[in-house]
């Protein structure tokens, strides 16, 4: 379950220790037993905001799969980019309450890859189960994340003076090769912790229209006031096709991305303590690195475990840091 504020924001940190400390005094409230799926309510407004927000056509003539993770964009998605034009196909788009996310979207793209190459597509889309984030493939099977996304949106909306300020958002798990690419075109960043909230709130303080993380939750202020994949993938895709290239060479121009190991390290105490005690530890691997690379060590906020980044150009001595 997902609350919003008035406006369709995220609620602020305080309004949610509020909620989750009023939901703490209720009792258990026994809902009903039957799993089935009710019917769709007949609710138009959302899919004619995706398609108006660009060209009529767009994407008229470009052959795609969506991978819908058996969850909110099954069926959906799919009508709205061939509304655009584009011929398209599912895969995991029969969501029966319970195979959510299982092997498929986003997270395990793998099937994805393998029809995008089969069925001879331009491109492919692979949301999360409620369609929030979502990572892309090119032609010829290889994935483009979310730093790959935000750089083809970024450059277009800046080519079109659309990017305010000439800066988008993100956080630290931006890989290196996108910061260098935004920089290379004139578009500056500004990093904020991970989190999508983090996103939302720099954005209304700085008054930018575009920010988004590597897992391919990208939001577009001027036309959203969350995370919307289905929206992600038609910008992405129109700014391609504005572009004249596919989107995976139009990614791979702009993203030259540096190898990134990323290591989870259990812990049975507090994480802000762990990695208070390695930081010095931490300090030495980054001179080790020296600006041919990045390290980032923080606590989960989700899990117990420590969250090791490292980036550089060698991937050997990469993993040898991690």
């Amino acid at each position: 379950v997902k609350l919003f504020s008035p406006g369709g924001l995220k609620l602020t940190d305080e309004v949610q220790a509020a909620v989750q400390a009023e939901w703490g005094v209720l009792g258990r409230i026994d809902g009903p037993t039957d799993r089935s799926v009710p019917e769709d309510a007949v609710d138009n407004r959302w899919a004619d905001a995706l398609v108006a927000s660009v060209t009529p056509g767009a994407l008229s003539g470009l052959r795609l799969v969506v991978d819908c993770a058996n969850g909110a964009t099954s069926g959906v998605t799919a009508a709205i980019l061939a509304r655009l034009g584009a011929e398209v196909s599912e895969i995991h788009a029969t969501p029966d309450g319970r195979n959510i996310n299982q092997r498929c979207g986003s997270t395990h793209p793998g099937d994805l890859q393998r029809a995008v190459v089969e069925r001879a597509a331009d491109a492919g889309l692979a949301f999360d189960g409620d369609g929030d984030r979502v990572v892309a493939v090119a032609s010829d099977g290889s994935l483009l994340d979310g730093d790959h996304l935000l750089a083809i949106c970024a450059v277009d909306r800046l080519e079109r003076g659309l990017l305010h300020g000439s800066t988008v958002v993100v956080t630290p798990m931006a890989n290196l090769g996108l910061r260098r690419g935004l920089a290379a075109r004139g578009i500056s960043v500004y990093e904020v912790p991970v989190g999508d909230r983090y996103i939302l709130e720099a954005m209304e303080s700085g008054s930018w229209v575009l920010g988004g993380e590597q897992s391919g939750h990208l939001v577009f202020g001027d036309l959203a006031t969350t995370g919307d994949g289905t929206l992600t993938g038609i910008q992405a895709l129109d700014a391609a096709r504005r572009a004249g290239r596919s989107l995976g060479d139009l990614a791979t121009q702009l993203v030259d991305r540096v190898p990134q190991v990323l290591v989870s390290v259990p812990v049975d105490r507090p994480g802000v303590e762990v990695v208070a005690e390695v930081a010095d530890d931490v300090a030495v691997a980054a001179m080790e690195l020296g600006d041919g690379g990045r390290i980032l060590v923080r606590p989960s906020g989700t899990e117990p475990v420590i969250r090791v980044m490292v980036e550089a150009v060698d991937a050997t001595l990469a993993a040898v840091v991690a």
